[in-house]
Formats: structure tokens, C-alpha cells, sequence
């Protein structure tokens, strides 16, 4: 990240690491405790999307790119959207996007 988060903005990235970890978990490790830093690579990006106040919809076609491009998964964006909707609302709870 290079630079000092403040208070807020390091509650939002703990939850959207978490979210993306035990729920979105698109390649179902999330019970593998040698697995939680599988996705460390899309939390930056996603981290980013919601601090900035991008909508769900499109956090959510972010999420299955990376899964159907980049993981070579099955499109399921009726959860994607679940989680993209999750990570709105927790920005909604946590303020971040008032920082």
C-alpha cells in the first residue's frame, strides 16, 4: 500500500480481506487456514473499488472477472453481487467513504 491508513480506512480493509476470504472465496478454501492469503492479490483492487465509492454492480463484475479470467472458474454472479453488496455495506457501517 505505501502509505499509513487512518482508522476507518484500515477497518475497510480488514472487512473487505475478510469478506473476499469467507464469503466471496470463489475456490472454496476459506476452512484452510494454509490458504488465507490466497486472495492477498485482488485485495488491493477491490479495497480500492469500494473505498472509492464505486457501486456494487461494479465490484461485483470486477469479482467475476477474476474468477471466470483469472481463475478459470464458472460465472456466478448472483453472488458476486452478494459480496459486492456486503462490501458496500460495510463501507456504509464503517464510514470509510465519509474519510
Amino acid at each position: 500500500m505505501g502509505q499509513k491508513l487512518s482508522e476507518r480506512e484500515l477497518a475497510l480493509y480488514r472487512a473487505v480481506d475478510e469478506v473476499l476470504h469467507y464469503i466471496w472465496d470463489p475456490i472454496g478454501v476459506a476452512g484452510a487456514p494454509g490458504a488465507r492469503d490466497e486472495y492477498y492479490g485482488y485485495l488491493p483492487t477491490v479495497y480500492g473499488m469500494v473505498k472509492d465509492g464505486r457501486e456494487a454492480l461494479e465490484i461485483a463484475r470486477y469479482l467475476g472477472e477474476v474468477a471466470v479470467e483469472g481463475m478459470g472458474l464458472s460465472p456466478d454472479a448472483e453472488n458476486d453481487l452478494k459480496v459486492a453488496q456486503t462490501l458496500v455495506q460495510w463501507r456504509e457501517a464503517i464510514g470509510a467513504d465519509e474519510v
